[in-house]
């Protein structure tokens, strides 16, 4: 992978300063510039479509540190010719995807609030905690109806009804939001 492209915000010239200052590690790296308005992974997505190829793209939060092998998600994804991979673990949160026996993706839950949505009718179903890692067909951005700021979940919800979105478990990769402060030092011990 040596296009990338980087959706900015806070610190959004700090951002692209290091990028210029590292010539971007050698890869090619494009701004999609959210300083006005922040727009939420789905509202970024749909706003930096112009500047991704016609060809499958990973997507992953900013916030995560995760030591994924990314190659094999990109393999799964295209053994199982899906519109979207979501990179999910069996790990404690209160929000979660729900899958089906086969990994499609059937719903959300929070059980923090109890908000529960279902795009699919089907039982069982397991719950699975999103790692911010997806593997994503562009086919996949003209589809996206929502405008201005929005969550990607409500995207894949709307489009596993009838759209092949799949689960790809990495449960046992070292993983950490790195979102606060206080996990910095959380993370440097986890990836010594």
């Amino acid at each position: 992978i040596t296009d990338l492209v980087v959706n900015v915000h806070h610190f959004a010239d700090q951002i692209e300063n290091v990028i210029a200052a590292n010539k971007g590690w050698g890869s090619k790296i494009t701004i999609s510039d959210e300083r006005d308005k922040v727009l939420e992974t789905g509202g970024g997505l749909k706003k930096a479509a112009h500047l991704l190829d016609s060809e499958t793209f990973l997507a992953i939060n900013v916030d995560i540190l995760i030591d994924l092998n990314v190659e094999e998600m990109i393999k799964f994804h295209r053994s199982n010719q899906a519109l979207a991979t979501l990179g999910v673990s069996q790990r404690t949160t209160t929000r979660y995807f729900l899958f089906d026996k086969d990994d499609q993706l059937c719903g959300w839950e929070n059980l923090k609030t109890g908000e529960k949505k279902i795009s699919r009718d089907v039982s069982p179903l397991t719950k699975k905690a999103f790692s911010g890692v997806h593997v994503i067909e562009a086919a996949m951005l003209p589809m996206i109806n929502q405008t201005g700021k929005f969550s990607i979940v409500d995207v894949y919800l709307d489009l596993s009804a009838g759209n092949k979105i799949v689960g790809y478990d990495h449960t046992g990769c070292r993983m950490i939001d790195v979102g606060k402060p206080e996990s910095v030092a959380q993370a440097e011990k986890l990836f010594e």
